[in-house]
């Protein structure tokens, strides 16, 4: 499958949060996730383990209760049911998560 970032329905994440499922198969999901200055992603867990490869921009990630500044080329792993957020510190900054297993709350409706 393949999918195109211009071809795919943006949808909303939370305030200043928009974000696109690239690729979701088997047990693994690609999300594209677009930030505004200021927008939070609140701390939260998850069963799933997650990465995230910054693609554009800074954020302020918090992780177990640690605070850590991340740019652009920066990527992070996050264990299952750990704890985190972020903080965008730039307009328009860019990350793409990958989710083990899938995302089933993020999945596109038909």
């Amino acid at each position: 499958m393949i999918a195109r970032l211009e071809n795919i329905k943006e949808e909303k994440g939370g305030k200043g949060v928009y974000r696109k499922v690239l690729a979701h198969g088997g047990s693994l999901m690609l999300v594209h996730v677009r930030f505004e200055k200021g927008a939070i992603g609140e701390i939260h867990q998850h069963e799933h383990e997650q990465i995230s490869y910054i693609l554009e921009g800074k954020f302020e990630f918090t992780i177990d209760g640690k605070k850590e500044i991340v740019k652009k080329g920066d990527s992070i792993y996050i264990k299952s049911n750990t704890p985190h957020g972020v903080l965008s510190l730039e307009d328009d900054s860019i990350i793409l998560d990958v989710f083990y297993p899938q995302r089933e709350d993020f999945k596109p409706q038909k």
